[in-house]
């Protein structure tokens, strides 16, 4: 193993679920700036100091009450990690966000990285000073899958055959051959939940993909011994968030 591979499988990356609270609104807009533009402040301190190396966020195109975007954080360590989730939740702003954390470590990128066929240009980041808040808005330019799943209990000791491993892959394959997959990113739980062990993010150029690869993910007979959530998602602002990574 390379020192950048290891050092890439020792990364820790936050899960976060999040949105705004309906209090939110009911300040007034001068309060929002406000409020905005410290926190913007905080987050970039803590960015700095622990060497962030991602911050990107998925609008949900259908937000789940408080639950409205999703964010991969990436830091070098477990210190950086901590740092941002406090500082998140500071005051003032932090009393109007709804939370929901989860450490975790990149899963086998250099595998599936090999899967997708259209593989996007890296995102250019904004010249422009982060501090300085843009109007942020959804990309449109292609449509996210967000997976959050597990094995049934007792799954795990089914025969790969019977579970129809090879001819998931063979399956999945062929739908990112067909609808041009952009990306296939896995994290994995530190800390397994109740439904989910691992999270993916699957980027399509198109609304069509997406719902392909959905349909494919819960085919028989693979898709019975699998739990799975799913949402569908947009990038946020991504060259905004890209210019706040500082390695």
């Amino acid at each position: 193993m390379t020192g950048e591979k290891k050092k890439q499988s020792e990364n820790i990356v936050i899960l976060f679920k999040g949105g705004r609270l309906a209090s939110w609104y009911e300040l007034s807009q001068d309060e929002q700036n406000d409020y905005s533009h410290q926190h913007v402040e905080l987050m970039l301190s803590v960015a700095r100091e622990h060497r962030m190396m991602r911050l990107e966020g998925f609008r949900l195109m259908t937000p789940l009450e408080s639950y409205q975007r999703f964010w991969v954080i990436e830091f070098p360590c477990l210190a950086g990690a901590e740092a941002w989730i406090k500082a998140e939740m500071e005051p003032p702003y932090g009393f109007y966000g709804y939370y929901e954390y989860y450490l975790s470590r990149n899963w086998r990128p250099d595998y599936f990285s090999t899967w997708a066929t259209n593989p996007p240009y890296p995102v250019r980041p904004m010249e422009t000073d982060p501090h300085n808040i843009p109007v942020l808005c959804e990309n449109k330019n292609s449509v996210v899958v967000l997976l959050f799943g597990r094995w049934r209990p007792g799954a795990e000791e089914v025969d790969p055959v019977k579970r129809g491993d090879e001819e998931h892959i063979r399956l999945m394959k062929s739908v990112a051959g067909e609808h041009d997959l952009m990306r296939l990113e896995g994290f994995h739980l530190i800390s397994p939940q109740a439904d989910w062990h691992r999270a993916w993010v699957i980027e399509f150029p198109t609304l069509r993909g997406a719902e392909a690869w959905i349909d494919a993910e819960v085919s028989p007979p693979h898709g019975i011994y699998a739990q799975k959530t799913m949402h569908l998602a947009r990038k946020w602002s991504p060259e905004y968030f890209a210019s706040w990574v500082t390695m």
